[in-house]
């Protein structure tokens, strides 16, 4: 049984670190002069640099470490830090181009896709009412597509990217703070060495003469890690459903971000996608409430 002072601290780290993630794009729309390409760089050495500090600081290095010793752990967290960085080089497009609604609506869809990818690969057994959830969500990207007139790419590819990510990192035995740490030590050098390219070139934006871009730049890895750390801290204190049913804050906060502070339009045909994709949430949480395992957040 857990205190009340135990649930009440549960509840607001995990409503900070849901409302961090839900407000993602403010903060990256602030960087909107940097490319997304080298914004995801920085977001990649600044968080590696961050996690290092941060595991050091509480005496995690171990679990870093011995997951290189682990053959079997390097090619999953190698495999998921492909998902990952798909993941968030999309969600910075998205952002750039002024796509954010698309965003809200893939994030909306990933569980629905977890689903989906469970079924077809590790062979899960659906139950009524997840394959009728499972059908809405294909109706509301059809008639997006339809209505719209284009395919929802961005939704599709945040979607499925974040989806395969947590099929492959559940296989991982490693704690998500250490696990990202690890796939971090992946992209570092890759990062490093464009950001490098681009200063030789004269095209980065980082220490260009923009000190507050500056900062936002470096900050990139305080924004990533720290939520990640509330939400860790949040799993302790609530049980997995009460979390798992706070992940829809994020796609919530880009939908309200998209349509109300960018003026995105919002169509009679985003409206008949979103209801029906809204429709497939309902009968999926209504089905799968008492055993909701939220998705790995760090892909956001």
């Amino acid at each position: 049984m857990r205190s009340g002072s135990e649930i009440r601290v549960g509840v607001l780290t995990g409503l900070a670190a849901y409302l961090l993630w839900g407000f993602f794009p403010a903060f990256f729309k602030a960087l909107s002069p940097t490319s997304p390409t080298e914004i995801l760089a920085h977001r990649i050495v600044w968080s590696a640099v961050f996690l290092a500090l941060f595991l050091t600081a509480s005496g995690r290095l171990k679990t870093w470490a011995a997951a290189f010793r682990d053959l079997r752990m390097v090619l999953i967290l190698a495999a998921t830090t492909c998902f990952l960085a798909i993941n968030w080089f999309t969600f910075l497009i998205a952002v750039d181009a002024g796509k954010v609604l698309q965003s809200s609506l893939g994030y909306f869809i990933n569980p629905l896709v977890s689903i989906l990818l469970g079924a077809v690969i590790l062979r899960e057994r659906l139950t009524a009412r997840q394959k009728a959830s499972i059908l809405l969500a294909a109706a509301g990207v059809l008639i997006q597509t339809v209505m719209v007139g284009s395919l929802p790419v961005i939704s599709l590819i945040l979607a499925f990217s974040f989806g395969s990510y947590g099929l492959v990192r559940k296989a991982a035995k490693i704690p998500p703070v250490s696990g990202l740490a690890v796939e971090m030590t992946f992209m570092f050098p890759l990062a490093v060495v464009y950001l490098w390219f681009l200063m030789e070139k004269g095209q980065a934006a980082f220490l260009a003469g923009n000190t507050g871009l500056d900062i936002l730049l470096v900050l990139c890895g305080v924004v990533t890690a720290t939520p990640l750390i509330l939400y860790g801290r949040a799993l302790n204190h609530l049980r997995l459903s009460t979390v798992g049913i706070m992940q829809f804050i994020v796609p919530t906060g880009h939908f309200l971000l998209a349509v109300f502070a960018y003026g995105e339009p919002f169509t009679t045909g985003h409206m008949a996608s979103f209801g029906l994709i809204w429709a497939a949430l309902f009968l999926y949480i209504s089905d799968t409430f008492p055993a909701v395992r939220p998705a790995h957040p760090e892909a956001i």
